[in-house]
């Protein structure tokens, strides 16, 4: 916007300059060529035209400054030189003056009117709405940021336990660790890590909830494997590296990518699930079959773990559509190696089907909903399916 302005009005540089308590800082720049003025740069609030205008001892429109006796004797008319200038204050809807957005050209602009001072002021306007929705919206991360420390401060996320079973022989595989909050605001787990994402904290949150379920696997029985949900993020942090001086037997640790999650460099995220994996860590690729970006993990990650998407799996016993994808995963799956575990079951006959296709494990309401971890125990007190993870 400001190039245009700077361009419809024949102008050479246009600025807006944010006041502060001494100075005043050049947060957006457009000019024609390089000058004295750059982006980022600190003026003195007492120096040059921004502040003058403001308290009404310059006019907003000079066409001419060599015809202004108070422009005539700002060393900036002549040092930069400014010719003409035009600027206007910026007010934001609480009556605050954020600061000035400002128009000069270095010689006379003599075609400059009434006009050109009233399109001024609309484009400043429209620029303290701007600002104050950036303002809100950084207060707004700032609480939400700030909520979420203080949870994660009380020991949240709580983690609860999804049984995953062995189709065949309806043996314990392992548990999907989840998150849940018991905090104020009351919402989803999802709506809590993505709140905390826009805030600039989801690693913190995420790398938490991680923690928090790794901190049961040394009381969980030998057998179970333990699946943790990561995003691609998270990995490329580097922050999970620490899980190999942790003490865990990282064996037992299944990582779950979650497949919406975009992945631009699928050669670092190899590269970085590397160590991990020769500790002994799982890969699964999570919600398989719920877009296009799924084939793309598995092809460039080879996990060792492919979970069905619940969409897939809802209905399977009825959809011919859905039951067809999931055979052709299942049998892509099994031809690479890896295992496939079928998400969100809630029904027998799709259980049933899920068999007869050869998916090798379950999960969802029809075999077991989350639990606490005292829960969980008794469950490994079952028939458990010991080997590997994936």
């Amino acid at each position: 916007m400001l190039r245009i302005v700077r361009r419809y009005l024949n102008m050479d540089v246009a600025f807006v300059s944010r006041f502060r308590e001494d100075d005043r800082l050049l947060e957006v720049l457009d000019a024609e060529t390089q000058g004295p003025l750059h982006l980022g740069q600190s003026i003195a609030l007492t120096e040059g035209y921004c502040l003058k205008v403001v308290r009404g001892e310059l006019p907003e429109l000079i066409p001419d400054t060599s015809r202004n006796a108070v422009a005539r004797a700002l060393p900036a008319t002549t040092e930069v030189p400014i010719g003409s200038h035009l600027s206007v204050p910026i007010v934001l809807p609480d009556r605050h003056v954020y600061g000035t957005l400002c128009c000069f050209s270095y010689e006379p602009n003599h075609s400059l009117d009434e006009r050109d001072v009233m399109l001024l002021r609309a484009c400043a306007e429209f620029l303290a709405l701007h600002l104050q929705a950036a303002a809100r919206h950084a207060r707004d991360k700032a609480y939400t940021a700030a909520t979420v420390r203080a949870v994660v401060a009380q020991g949240a996320p709580r983690i609860v336990f999804q049984p995953v079973y062995h189709i065949p022989d309806m043996r314990l595989h392992g548990f999907e660790c989840l998150s849940r909050f018991d905090a104020e605001p009351r919402r989803s787990p999802d709506k809590w890590f993505a709140a905390a994402h826009d805030a600039g904290v989801g690693l913190e949150l995420e790398f938490q909830a991680i923690c928090n379920a790794l901190a049961h696997l040394d009381r969980m029985p030998v057998g179970p494997c333990m699946n943790i949900n990561s995003s691609p993020e998270m990995i490329l942090s580097g922050q999970l590296l620490a899980l190999r001086d942790s003490g865990h037997d990282l064996a037992r640790v299944v990582l779950e990518v979650t497949e919406h999650a975009v992945v631009r460099d699928y050669a670092a995220l190899s590269q970085a699930l590397q160590p991990l994996r020769a500790q002994g860590v799982t890969l699964a690729v999570d919600d398989a079959g719920a877009g296009y970006s799924s084939m793309r993990h598995i092809l460039s990650l080879e996990p060792d773990i492919i979970k069905l998407d619940i969409e897939l799996t809802h209905g399977i016993d009825a959809d011919p559509k859905r039951k067809a994808l999931a055979k052709g995963l299942t049998s892509f799956a099994h031809e690479i190696g890896s295992l496939v575990v079928a998400e969100g079951v809630e029904t027998a006959t799709e259980l049933a089907m899920l068999a007869s296709l050869g998916v090798d494990c379950a999960q969802g309401y029809h075999l077991d909903r989350p639990m606490d971890f005292e829960q969980a125990l008794v469950r490994c007190r079952g028939p458990i399916e010991h080997g590997r993870c994936g």
